[in-house]
């Protein structure tokens, strides 16, 4: 809440702070440290900025359009949050920029207790959020059949979506028939672009 005040001029009470996502950074050049990144939904005041030294400006951006260049340690904290992740881990390598770049992003996100992995692979992020729009949380919902997974997605506009990797394209195939033969109304199938379902 102080630094909010002294870097922002923003006033926010204790009760509208909440912890949102841990993560444990490298810098290229081997230091670490652990970053904590905050959710505060209501405040009092305009932000601005109010360290011009340290900071260039300050804007207000969606989650899928953040601006560049944009430190990549900053990057990771709001991708982790994107995701649902609440602990994070963001090991840079040597010679990597302190900039975001995409074939430099080493953010990996840490499994919560009881669950094989918080989220789904990258592609299976991407596709649902252009598929839906932007997705707020993630929940493994799998069961034991092996090489499957299903994933509850909750969508930034309250909608809730379930999410299937199919453990081949034999199982997707039946599984599609079956749906089709049950409702009707779903037309017939098409494979979506670059053949990937």
């Amino acid at each position: 809440m102080r630094e909010t005040r002294e870097e922002t001029g923003v006033l926010v009470a204790p009760a509208d702070v909440r912890a949102a996502v841990t993560v444990h950074h490298r810098s290229p050049g081997g230091s670490a440290r652990v970053g904590f990144f905050f959710e505060v939904r209501c405040w009092s005041g305009t932000p601005r900025v109010m360290e011009p030294d340290v900071c260039d400006a300050m804007g207000w951006f969606p989650l899928d359009a953040l601006p560049e260049p944009m430190v990549a340690y900053c990057r990771a904290g709001l991708d982790a949050y994107r995701a649902g992740a609440r602990i994070a881990l963001h090991f840079q390598e040597p010679g990597d920029p302190i900039a975001y770049t995409p074939p430099a992003d080493r953010l990996r996100l840490v499994s919560e207790a009881g669950s094989d992995s918080v989220v789904p692979e990258d592609a299976v992020r991407d596709f649902a959020e252009r598929t839906v729009g932007r997705i707020t949380g993630w929940t493994d919902a799998s069961w034991a059949r092996k090489g499957s997974q299903v994933w509850r997605a909750d969508g930034g506009e309250d909608g809730v979506w379930f999410i299937k990797v199919h453990q081949n394209d034999r199982f997707l195939q039946r599984e599609v028939g079956a749906f089709r033969t049950w409702v009707p109304n779903l037309g017939p199938a098409a494979p979506p672009p670059g053949g990937r379902r």
